[in-house]
């Protein structure tokens, strides 16, 4: 069967002034219908890259280096500007991390929100669309300019538009990062229980790790501008098989019991100005051998996961590899039920 979302060798880099930053060094990453799929990683592994890639939303001095991207079989660097549109419009929705510049300043919600429903007949229902995401007064909503609501309501206006249409894949980049630890498990949940009542596919770009395993089927983890671990969440985030997700679960806030200090990952992410010539993690990794450095890895199979590491045959079941807490966190904490939260 077609994946819905399938990045093949996905590399982009960025034209920075006086040299080439690579941000994606051949991505391989597939999202079937109806799959949760999350995507961690540290600032910098490519992330947003990829998110952004998937709607062809790239700033100007991005460039597509080589591979493919494709949306429901459809290759989306090969779509003339009106057939980006068309897929954009038909098939993908993208909720934002900053909820307020993600709106249109100059018009009120009920307008934005009539734009995205355009063409859809019956389903033009400004005030029923912010019914849907627990907005309390939708009729005063729909008459604001984004500027006069809260974060969590902007985010919540936002999160209507992306869902009006129904979309076969939503994009979610940190969308819950910018609002008040109060409001954010009511907004995921939301999202989640929307994207569920519509079939719609969801890529969740997070740091958060405990949250991503409550509410993602599969985890795949970005390091370097590449995917490499990937494989359902719960074998992921708690016995991970790549040295970087093993470093990034540990250094996660539920790994740490009260009054230990959490273990952060050595050094710092590389800037690559192209192709890593072997693994991007080896100089930050204590299991690294002079192969690692030199030679790039291959995806190998471990159990139910896929891992780019010369050495996760190796490694493998070690205790090396252990995880303090975050996985027994992601593994058995219940998702956050349905709650009342309007701001």
């Amino acid at each position: 069967m077609t994946p819905l979302m399938e990045a093949d060798d996905l590399a982009v880099d960025y034209q920075a002034p006086g040299r080439r930053v690579r941000a994606l060094d051949g991505v391989d990453l597939t999202v079937a219908r109806g799959e949760t799929v999350g995507i961690v990683g540290e600032s910098g592994s490519g992330k947003s890259t990829l998110g952004s890639a998937i709607g062809r939303l790239l700033s100007q001095n991005a460039q597509l280096s080589h591979g493919a991207l494709t949306i429901d079989g459809e290759s989306l660097f090969d779509l003339s500007a009106v057939q980006m549109r068309r897929v954009r419009r038909e098939k993908l929705g993208f909720v934002f991390q900053d909820p307020i510049g993600s709106l249109d300043p100059t018009k009120r919600v009920g307008a934005q929100l009539r734009l995205a429903l355009r063409g859809r007949g019956a389903s033009l229902d400004v005030t029923g669309q912010l019914e849907r995401v627990r907005l309390a007064d939708p009729r005063r909503i729909a008459r604001a300019y984004p500027h006069q609501l809260s974060g969590g309501m902007a985010q919540r206006v936002a999160i209507a538009m992306a869902m009006a249409t129904e979309p076969e894949l939503l994009v979610a980049d940190e969308p819950t990062a910018a609002l008040d630890s109060q409001v954010r498990d009511d907004v995921s949940t939301m999202i989640f229980a929307l994207a569920a009542e519509a079939g719609t596919s969801i890529l969740w770009l997070s740091h958060d790790l405990a949250a991503v395993g409550r509410r993602c089927g599969r985890v795949a983890v970005m390091y370097g501008g590449r995917v490499v671990e990937d494989g359902p969440a719960s074998e992921v985030l708690a016995r991970p098989a790549h040295p970087y997700t093993h470093a990034l679960a540990n250094s996660a806030p539920a790994s740490a019991a009260p009054g230990e200090r959490l273990q952060p990952v050595p050094g710092r992410p590389p800037v690559l100005t192209g192709p890593s010539p072997g693994c991007a993690f080896a100089d930050r990794c204590g299991f690294a051998i002079e192969r690692c450095r030199s030679e790039r890895p291959r995806p190998v199979r471990i159990k139910a996961q896929s891992v780019l590491c010369h050495r996760a045959e190796e490694l493998a079941g070690s205790a090396a590899l252990a995880v303090h807490g975050v996985g027994s966190a992601v593994a058995t904490t219940p998702p956050v039920p349905l709650g009342g939260d309007r701001s």
